[in-house]
C-alpha cells in the first residue's frame, strides 16, 4: 500500500503540473494531497519493512488488491474536497471510485465548469485502473519477496490468460507498454483531428480505459466530428479485447487473435448488435441518413459493449426495443482480460456451451461432453466458478435493485444504477438529472461499494468477507 500511494503521490503532482500551466489555484490543493499521500506512503513503507513476512499468499493478494482500490480513492479525492469543486465527502469518493474503476458515473451537473487540471486528474484515474492500479505496481515497482502471482491473479480478470514471460513483473511490464503505446495513438489520432492537445490526451485515457470521463458535459457528440466518432468507436473496441492479444498482435503473431474464440464470439456479437440498431434506427425513421444511422449505432453499440460509456446520441429517446439491445451489451460486455467490466463474453460463451451439453444429456445420459474453449477442453470447476460467478452477478444485481429502491430511487433509476455501477459502464445519467448528484449519501457509497465489486469481478472483494476464507 505504501508503494502505490507513493506512486498515487506522483501522479497527483503530474495534475498539479497540469493546473498550474493552465494558472488555475487548484493547483494547490494536488499539491497538498500530494504531500499527505507520499507522508502517508513513507509511513506505510517503514512500518512494512520492519516486518520480517516476505510471503505473499493469495489472502494477502486479495486484501492488499481490494484495498488498493479503497484507499487510493480516498487519497484520490482529496484535490476535488480541498479546490472545493466537490465539497462532500460521500460525493468526492463517488466519483474518484467511479475513476479508477473505469465506471465513468459522476455526481457533477455540469463537467465544463471544472477546472481543467482537475478535469485532468479524472481521466487519469481512469487510465491507471483501466490496466488495474497493482498491476502498474509490478511494472514500476519490484516485489519484496513471495509469490506475485496472487497480485496479478486477484487484479486482472477472465477465466484463462495467455502469459508471454515467465516472471508476473515482465507480464506486467509488457501489459504496461502495449496499454502506453495504444494511448498514445489514440492522442495523436484525434489531435490530428478538430480536438486540442489537452482533449485529446483526456479523451485518449478514458478511450485507452473504457471509462468514459470527458472534459465536455456533452461527451464526444460535443465535437460532431465523424472523424473522432470512427477514431474512437475503433479504439473503444481495441479496448474490449484481451490486452495479451493486441501485444501479440503488435509482436506480429496474428493467428492467436484468429484462433481465440472469444474474440470471435465478441466480434460476431459486436456486428450482428450494430446491425439490428442501424437498421432499425432507419426503418423507424428516427435517423433518415444512413451513414448518420450507421455511425450513430456503431459509436453507442462500442460504448455499450465495452462498457465506456461515451455517448454521441441520448439512445433512451429510441424507445423501448433500443434501451433493451442496449442493455443487453451492458450486461454481455467484452473480453476477460480487457479493461472493460461486465460478465464478459467468454462466461457467456460458456453458459451456452454448457446449457446444449445438458440438452445433448437428455438425449445420451451417459456421454461425456465436456466445454470446450479454443479447442481446449475447461476443467468442470472453472465451469462450475463461471455459472457461480453469473448467478451472483445477478443476485447482487437483484439486492441492488432493492437497496436503491428502498433509498427512495425510483424503480427504473435503480436499474439504471445498478447495471451502470455493477458492469462499470457509466451511463452518466438517471432520469433526466444527467448524473448522481442528487442520490442520498447512501446510495452513493452503496453505489461506490458496488463499483468496486463489479471491478474486481465479485469473488475478489466478497471473499474478505467471508469468515472461512481467513481460517487456515
Amino acid at each position: 500500500m505504501g508503494f502505490l500511494l507513493i506512486i498515487e503521490s506522483i501522479l497527483l503532482m503530474i495534475s498539479a503540473a497540469v493546473s498550474f500551466y493552465y494558472h488555475e489555484i487548484s493547483g494547490d490543493a494536488f499539491l497538498i494531497s500530494a504531500s499527505i499521500a507520499i507522508g502517508v506512503g513513507v509511513i506505510f513503507r517503514l512500518v512494512g519493512a520492519e516486518t520480517r513476512e516476505q510471503f505473499i499468499g493469495k489472502r494477502e493478494g486479495f486484501l492488499v488488491v481490494g484495498l488498493s482500490w479503497v484507499v487510493l480513492s480516498a487519497f484520490g479525492m482529496l484535490p476535488f474536497i480541498f479546490s472545493g469543486v466537490i465539497p462532500k465527502v460521500s460525493d468526492a469518493y463517488f466519483e474518484t471510485m467511479s475513476g479508477f474503476t473505469t465506471t465513468g458515473s459522476t455526481i457533477i451537473p455540469n463537467v465544463d465548469v471544472v477546472p481543467l487540471g482537475l478535469l485532468f486528474w479524472r481521466c487519469l484515474t481512469q487510465w491507471v485502473g483501466g490496466l488495474g492500479i497493482v498491476v502498474f505496481a509490478l511494472a514500476v515497482l519490484p516485489i519484496i519477496g513471495g509469490n506475485a502471482s496472487f497480485l496479478f491473479d486477484a487484479e486482472t480478470t477472465g477465466i484463462a490468460r495467455d502469459r508471454f514471460q515467465p516472471r508476473v513483473t515482465q507480464v506486467a511490464k509488457r501489459l504496461l507498454l502495449t496499454y502506453v503505446t495504444i494511448t498514445a495513438i489514440i492522442a495523436v489520432l484525434l489531435w490530428l483531428g478538430p480536438m486540442n492537445a489537452f482533449d485529446a490526451i483526456c479523451q485518449a485515457m478514458s478511450t485507452a480505459s473504457t471509462g468514459g470521463f470527458s472534459t465536455k458535459q456533452d461527451s464526444i457528440a460535443y465535437w460532431n466530428s465523424a472523424y473522432i466518432d470512427y477514431v474512437i468507436s475503433i479504439f473503444m473496441f481495441i479496448g474490449g479485447i484481451n490486452f495479451s492479444l493486441i501485444y501479440f498482435l503488435f509482436k506480429g503473431q496474428y493467428k492467436k487473435l484468429f484462433q481465440n474464440e472469444e474474440l470471435k464470439w465478441y466480434f460476431l456479437i459486436y456486428i450482428t448488435f450494430t446491425a439490428v440498431v442501424t437498421v432499425g434506427l432507419i426503418y423507424s425513421g428516427k435517423i433518415s441518413i444512413a451513414e448518420d444511422a450507421f455511425r450513430t449505432s456503431l459509436f453507442q453499440v462500442t460504448s455499450a459493449i465495452t462498457t465506456t460509456g461515451f455517448s454521441t446520441a441520448d439512445f433512451t429517446s429510441w424507445g423501448p426495443f433500443y434501451m433493451f439491445l442496449i442493455y443487453c451489451l451492458m450486461m454481455i460486455c467484452a473480453c476477460a482480460g480487457s479493461t472493460s467490466g461486465g460478465i464478459k463474453v467468454i462466461r457467456i460463451v460458456v453458459l451456452f456451451k454448457n446449457a446444449v451439453n445438458e440438452f445433448k444429456r437428455q438425449v445420451h445420459p451417459n456421454a461425456i461432453l465436456p466445454v470446450r474453449i479454443n479447442n481446449q477442453v475447461l476443467p468442470v470447476d472453472i465451469v462450475t466458478k463461471i455459472l457461480a460467478f453469473i448467478f451472483l452477478y445477478l443476485l447482487i444485481l437483484f439486492v441492488s435493485f432493492l437497496v436503491l429502491s428502498f433509498t427512495g430511487i425510483g424503480f427504473e433509476d435503480s436499474i439504471t444504477a445498478s447495471v451502470s455501477c455493477m458492469g462499470n459502464v457509466g451511463l452518466g445519467s438517471l432520469s433526466d438529472s444527467g448524473h448522481f448528484g442528487h442520490l442520498s449519501d447512501t446510495a452513493k457509497w452503496y453505489l461506490s461499494f458496488l463499483m468496486l465489486t463489479g471491478r474486481l469481478e465479485l469473488f475478489t472483494i466478497l471473499s474478505l468477507f467471508m469468515p472461512a476464507f481467513w481460517r487456515k
